[in-house]
């Protein structure tokens, strides 16, 4: 992988990490364009996904510093509340990325087939989102957030976007939208921390193949690029999502899940 594939997988990483049109899918496809496994190579994987966690800590600082505060109160509060929220939600991700990522990796894998697929249930999903109307509440109940963790352990699925899939689900829950972006993109930072971990041990115990084939200046661009263009999606998509114009993204993810899927059968 030269600089210039580092930098174009780079900003697609940061891009489509926050935007509802699956980081991974996209990937894959830009993948398969450049003729590189971006996937495969672990060092760059871990790098630009850092970066994204990265760019929502300098998005969402102020509700990160709003959530500590209240932490260090020692008292049940609102703030005490959103942790707990996000904890619920990470249990079923946690129990999938443990024990069974790998299989399901083994049995979907990630060709572009199942790309395109998911690409078009993520385009499903988000047009049922945008013409549900349900009662808005006022917080995010507990019961909400297992259900949109239930659905961020399903967006492991290449092409089924964590982001786009999770607020769908919480726009169909009846959440507000005001608050349901922030949540759904500071509940991601413990997995995909914890993924990056599991990661790097296996690029330290050298199990992972393909780990070390990117040079250091490949690795600081795409590392920039998904940084740069990550803090630019975040605070996109919150807007976006506020906005309620998330159709958009549901007929773009249809036009490219179809145009992938019958791709590969040409």
């Amino acid at each position: 992988m030269d600089w210039l594939q580092a930098l174009v997988l780079g900003i697609i990483q940061g891009l489509t990490e926050y935007l509802p049109v699956s980081s991974s899918g996209h990937l894959a496809i830009g993948a398969a364009l450049f003729g590189v496994d971006g996937e495969d190579n672990l060092t760059f994987t871990i790098a630009v996904h850092i970066a994204t966690v990265l760019s929502t800590l300098v998005i969402l600082w102020k509700e990160i510093v709003w959530i500590f505060n209240g932490l260090f109160k020692f008292r049940w509060n609102d703030e005490t509340k959103y942790v707990v929220n996000i904890i619920i939600s990470m249990i079923p991700i946690g129990i999938v990325g443990l024990f069974f990522k790998d299989k399901v990796e083994e049995i979907f894998g990630s060709g572009l087939f199942i790309v395109g697929l998911m690409l078009i249930l993520t385009a499903i999903l988000l047009a049922f989102s945008y013409y549900a109307k349900p009662r808005v509440k006022e917080h995010i109940t507990k019961k909400d957030a297992f259900i949109i963790g239930l659905v961020q352990a399903c967006a492991v699925m290449p092409g089924l976007s964590r982001s786009g899939s999770t607020i769908a689900t919480g726009l169909m829950l009846g959440d507000k939208k005001e608050k349901l972006a922030q949540f759904s993109f500071l509940m991601v930072i413990p997995p995909i921390l914890g993924e990056a971990l599991l990661d790097g041990m296996k690029i330290v115990k050298g199990s992972a193949e393909g780990s070390t084939d990117i040079s250091l200046t490949a690795l600081i661009v795409g590392f920039l690029a998904a940084f740069i263009f990550g803090c630019m999606a975040c605070k996109w998509m919150i807007n976006i999502v506020k906005k309620g114009k998330l159709i958009y993204f549901a007929i773009y993810c249809a036009i490219i899940g179809l145009i992938t899927v019958i791709g590969t059968l040409v």
